[in-house]
């Protein structure tokens, strides 16, 4: 992606920030996973104690990746080219060519900062002086029993990930992008609100639609129920590891009953370098619904196996929009709708966080 001289590209990847490495469930006991996070490589594995470490995966001595060593009986980690090994910290341990020598000061590798919460592995792939400026947002649903929680696993998308943000942001693409699934034209014409404030040190943007008497597209009568709902329906970019969608769908003047059924979506968005990013997404539903389509089907699990269908599709625009940023802009100008507001106010939020991040912590801390 091109930028002008002196200019930020919104479009970078964000490193102060906490991101989405993976759901708790997939990192086994003592078990190397390798991971490139805003352009940053890691090895992370869970530890003998429970814990999760995460070290830059390049060894201090010829750069091999200590992702393809091993984990010792004493819980450290052996680069598989000469041997040497490092503690969870990242500290080296032993260096079987000199061990008549003390350990160099220099012999060790970068940590990252990781918190493990709500069932998920969040890292932090920027100034670890800056650890505590943000906190990893919550996700509730999760821990709660009184939903089913599915998700896709990790997806490797060829494009940028604030393409898949503005993507979630702006569901006027539900029509013709997703008509026949979930969208329609008359989706394109719904009223939207704004919301935006901060949580947690993560500033957000959130869009409201409000929609009554609304005839459902297919996908959403088979799996909530109702062909004519009144719908609230809002889409959040919580930070810019997580956007949040939320679904509320009942017979008209039924909203807030128990005749309401609906879901609350997760999409994690792990930038692994401007042109690729890593999208999980996770759908949470009551967990005694159960869909139209397939009465024997809980909403989650009938959600989930057709969900994939409408990914597809956006997979598909996010990786044709990519692949135009090699185009020199040549007098190309991009047109900004009325909808746009909320995409366009994702792009300032990562532009100032990127802003911030040129400022030397010691710079920002004697201005504090």
């Amino acid at each position: 992606m091109t930028t002008p001289p002196n200019s930020i590209s919104p479009y970078q990847s964000v490193k102060n920030c906490w991101y989405v490495v993976g759901f708790s469930k997939e990192f086994e006991p003592e078990k190397l996973t390798e991971h490139k996070v805003a352009g940053k490589v890691m090895v992370i594995w869970r530890t003998k104690d429970g814990g999760i470490a995460a070290l830059d995966n390049r060894c201090a001595h010829k750069r091999f990746p200590l992702s393809e060593g091993r984990l010792k009986e004493d819980g450290t980690l052996e680069c598989a080219y000469h041997g040497l090994c490092y503690n969870d910290k990242g500290r080296c341990t032993l260096i079987p060519s000199q061990m008549d020598q003390e350990i160099p000061a220099q012999a060790k590798v970068n940590s990252f900062p990781v918190i493990e919460q709500d069932g998920l592995v969040w890292v932090w792939p920027g100034d670890p002086a800056r650890k505590d400026d943000r906190k990893p947002p919550r996700t509730p649903e999760l821990a709660d029993p009184d939903f089913e929680n599915i998700d896709s696993g990790p997806m490797r998308i060829p494009a940028n990930y604030l393409l898949l943000i503005e993507n979630l942001l702006d569901i006027t693409h539900f029509y013709p992008l997703h008509d026949g699934n979930i969208g329609d034209f008359e989706n394109s014409k719904i009223p939207i609100k704004y919301e935006e404030d901060e949580v947690d040190g993560n500033r957000y943007v959130k869009t409201i639609r409000e929609v009554r008497n609304y005839n459902q597209p297919p996908y959403l009568q088979d799996w909530f129920v109702y062909d004519v709902v009144d719908r609230f329906h809002t889409h959040q970019m919580v930070s810019p590891a997580f956007t949040r969608v939320e679904m509320r769908n009942a017979p008209p003047g039924e909203l807030g009953t128990d005749k309401e059924r609906g879901y609350v979506l997760y999409h994690f968005h792990t930038p692994v370098d401007e042109k690729n990013h890593i999208w999980w997404w996770c759908v949470n539903c009551k967990a005694d619904h159960k869909s139209a389509g397939d009465p024997t089907m809980s909403t989650a699990k009938r959600v989930a196996s057709m969900f994939p269908d409408v990914v597809a599709q956006d997979h598909w625009a996010l990786e044709k929009q990519q692949a135009m940023f090699d185009v020199p802009d040549e007098g190309y100008s991009e047109l900004f709708l009325k909808p746009d507001k909320a995409l366009r106010r994702a792009r300032q939020i990562f532009t100032q966080m990127l802003r911030e991040e040129m400022v030397p912590s010691e710079v920002r801390g004697a201005a504090e």
